[in-house]
């Protein structure tokens, strides 16, 4: 279909593409690649079926944004989807599952040859979906696009995040979650989805600001990395509901956030971040976070504080049956990320 035919107020076209848009990679300025990728998950799995199920969800989606009315006219590809990677993840996640089951039952990986060389071939294959992610988003910022990662898991970023540390010298992170994710391997896994942020800022200086939003379950050395890093900043779920309930509005709120953002800034939005009715199937749902008005705010008011999104990954979004609130709920949250992200390149 040409773009010239496209009606967006009519029936959303099942196309392939994220929204059903026609846009091609060539043509928008927006380009989303997919990492259907779970293999680390360490609760509830299932992440993997995410970008096909929230291009079957998305289609259902209406184009008018208060907060970025036209922007996506800009243009909002779909890189085509390598389906090797989910075809490894499935591969993998069965070796994971055998290592977390071993795990809490007491074992030790390193007392047992067969789980060890399993661990070794999970280590290896999560390198490899880095460097695919990396040269795919790598070879699109080279053309100038802006580039969004649809998870899987909330490992897939990381090759994502290193591409862009070597386009933009200095940015920092607004991480919307449940979870820290600053733990050490966990699991002995190296590339966790619990791990994504250490692994950032343990080897990517060019971060100069990690901004975690409605974390509330954590442990202890992931709050103690946290606080002995001069570039970490917290607003835990419980402290921006006690100043809530303390009577300050959350616009108030969402500016004190932004305020201890660089100038440019990646978004990194893993679905648990929202309350768990936006959610209920993710892997690791926890009671409490932010409300879908409370998280569209948040990214509307990065925008209007002169913030510049240099990318973002949505990530954790498992879909379960027909008519998934999960993915229904994923795909808006992408067309929000989508439409600020454009909107912020033109400030």
């Amino acid at each position: 279909m040409k773009l010239s035919d496209y009606n967006p107020n009519d029936v959303g076209i099942n196309n392939g593409n994220f929204f059903g848009m026609p846009f091609t990679v060539e043509s928008a300025e927006l380009v989303l690649v997919s990492a259907p990728w779970d293999v680390t998950s360490s609760y509830g799995g299932g992440s993997s079926s995410a970008p096909d199920a929230l291009i079957e969800a998305s289609t259902q989606l209406d184009f008018y944004d208060p907060y970025a009315r036209d922007e996506w006219k800009h243009g909002i590809a779909t890189a085509p989807i390598d389906y090797s990677i989910q075809e490894q993840s499935i591969t993998l996640r069965e070796d994971a599952e055998k290592i977390i089951e071993a795990l809490e039952q007491g074992s030790s990986v390193n007392d047992n040859f067969l789980l060890r060389r399993k661990l070794d071939k999970i280590n290896a294959g999560c390198e490899e979906l880095n460097e695919k992610v990396y040269a795919q988003t790598k070879a699109l910022l080279d053309e100038n696009k802006l580039v969004g990662l649809v998870g899987g898991d909330h490992s897939t970023p990381y090759g994502f995040i290193k591409a862009l540390a070597e386009k933009h010298r200095d940015f920092g992170i607004l991480h919307i979650d449940a979870h820290c994710d600053l733990r050490v391997a966990y699991e002995g896994f190296k590339y966790s989805h619990a791990s994504i942020m250490y692994n950032v800022m343990s080897t990517l200086p060019e971060v100069s600001r990690l901004v975690q939003v409605g974390i509330r379950d954590y442990c202890e050395d992931e709050i103690a990395y946290a606080e002995a890093s001069k570039r970490i900043t917290q607003f835990p779920d419980h402290a921006l509901a006690e100043r809530k309930f303390n009577g300050e509005t959350w616009n108030a709120l969402c500016d004190a956030i932004i305020d201890t953002l660089p100038e440019k800034v990646y978004i990194s939005f893993d679905i648990d971040g929202l309350s768990p009715d936006n959610c209920p199937n993710t892997g690791t749902p926890v009671a409490g976070g932010l409300s879908f008005n409370e998280a569209v705010w948040l990214l509307k008011r990065v925008t209007e504080k002169g913030r510049q999104i240099i990318g973002f990954d949505l990530n954790e979004v498992v879909p379960q049956g027909e008519n998934s609130i999960d993915a229904s709920t994923g795909a808006r949250v992408l067309f929000k990320l989508c439409g600020q992200t454009i909107k912020s390149s033109r400030l």
